[in-house]
């Protein structure tokens, strides 16, 4: 069973995401929040697998909150959650731990498969999305940053790497590189090992900070 819960600002969109998501047998949602101080008194209580946040709340916005979950709760993955497909602070909310965003107007079906997915370790994006994340990130990103942890890297892992950061998923890349797509999981894992990432989407972060990806 995949622990859930919510934060947003809309009392009406708050219930209604807490009533979809709790529609799915898999998932069980353990408590709501209006504002980020709720939301982390509320992760710290229920340590759920996944927190569902809206980007921007009063008292402590979905950024800052993303950022004490993903250091004190690194278990809890974070979905945002954006009125907007290329919100200015979505950039910020990946960087601070965010596993992924879905736009508020998603379908009922699409919102659980997020949760899931999420929950699972995947990232979550979609293919269009990513392309004009990584394309925007790209054009404002600082100069490429040094990380030596590259060099661990097996010939293999480095293609596994340059496939993720480029936005396929497992099975996308096992066809790409003719190998088997459970292969593929262990090679993602062992990439975030070595880079030290808790997710795949700070993964695309420190191939396109490294200038692995440009």
């Amino acid at each position: 069973m995949t622990r859930v819960v919510i934060a947003d600002d809309q009392p009406v969109v708050l219930h209604g995401f807490a009533s979809i998501i709790g529609s799915a047998p898999d998932v069980d949602v353990v408590g709501t929040a209006r504002d980020g101080r709720e939301l982390l008194g509320l992760v710290a209580r229920t340590s759920p697998d996944v927190a569902v946040v809206d980007i921007r709340m009063p008292v402590l916005d979905g950024i800052a909150a993303t950022a004490r979950i993903a250091t004190d709760h690194p278990a809890t993955r974070i979905l945002i959650l954006t009125t907007f497909d290329l919100d200015e602070y979505v950039y910020d909310a990946l960087r601070a731990g965010a596993s992924g965003f879905l736009l508020k107007d998603v379908t009922a079906e699409r919102l659980i498969e997020g949760v899931r997915l999420v929950a699972d370790g995947s990232m979550l994006l979609g293919a269009q999305v990513t392309r004009r994340l990584v394309d925007d990130f790209a054009a404002r990103r600082a100069p490429a940053r040094s990380h030596p942890a590259l060099d661990t890297l097996t010939p293999r892992e480095g293609e596994v790497l340059l496939a993720v950061a480029r936005g396929l998923s497992n099975a996308e890349i096992a066809d790409a590189l003719f190998i088997g797509e459970q292969t593929v999981k262990s090679h993602v894992s062992e990439v975030l090992r070595k880079l030290g990432c808790r997710d795949r989407v700070q993964l695309v972060i420190a191939a396109y900070d490294s200038g692995l990806v440009r």
